[in-house]
């Protein structure tokens, strides 16, 4: 079974910075493509950034230099590191993994993603 748990959502003023994790069980990052979704209210979801098992990342534009992934083997979590945040980066992240097998070192938004978490709030303010 799969299971991915977020947490370290919250509230945060303009330019602060808030660093979300993702619990992984029965899935590591040696499994397939991770990464990080989120949903702004009374819009869909929309891709925030990916990691394939060999370390390639794609973010996406609107978050490019301020954001940040990666992955601790020993305690099997995906983090998001949110710097300078934005208002519109207010929504509800989720945590995404999808099983890959041979070949792919690249995780699109527009693949299949299998797995998700519950989701985290975050809300940028002033």
């Amino acid at each position: 079974e799969v299971l991915l748990v977020e947490s370290g959502g919250g509230s945060v003023q303009p330019g602060g910075s808030l660093r979300l994790s993702c619990a992984a069980s029965g899935f590591t990052a040696s499994s397939g493509c991770m990464g990080w979704f989120r949903q702004a209210p009374g819009k869909g979801r929309e891709g925030v950034v990916t990691v394939a098992k060999d370390g390639d990342t794609t973010f996406a534009d609107s978050v490019k230099g301020r954001f940040t992934i990666s992955f601790d083997n020993n305690k099997n979590t995906l983090y998001l590191e949110m710097n300078t945040l934005k208002p519109e980066d207010t929504g509800m992240y989720f945590c995404v993994a999808q099983p890959m097998g041979f070949g792919g070192s690249w995780c699109p938004f527009a693949m299949q993603f299998e797995y998700w978490g519950q989701g985290t709030q975050v809300t940028v303010s002033s």
